[in-house]
């Protein structure tokens, strides 16, 4: 069984993972860029670059996929990044705090690295 500690951030845990909202993995980034036209602003001295353009990218089936996305498209994106980030660190923590919980009930010392043992 678990300790009440150990249970009551287990617990606290699991409902952060449930509070949140849509998740989506990639990278989110804007960028300005140049046209390749000799006679545009963006060729100039100092170069006045286009933009800004935002782009999310993520990796699919091994292959790099990137969608140009609208300003509101990349504000919701981000949110939804930003929640992906939260739960990849939500379920460290779970694993972790399981990791020390399950060897605890084995009676085995911990050699997981990171488990602060």
């Amino acid at each position: 069984m678990m300790t009440s500690s150990r249970r009551g951030k287990f617990e606290a845990l699991k409902r952060g993972v449930l509070a949140l909202g849509l998740v989506r993995p990639g990278s989110l980034v804007r960028r300005f860029m140049p046209c390749g036209n000799p006679a545009c602003r963006c060729m100039g001295r100092p170069p006045q670059l286009h933009g800004p353009y935002h782009q999310w990218t993520h990796k699919i089936a091994g292959k790099t996929k990137t969608v140009r996305l609208s300003a509101q498209q990349a504000r919701l994106c981000r949110e939804w990044s930003s929640n992906h980030r939260k739960l990849k660190r939500l379920l460290h923590q779970m694993e972790l705090l399981s990791l020390k919980e399950t060897d605890r009930i084995l009676g085995a010392r911990s050699v997981h690295k990171g488990t602060g043992k």
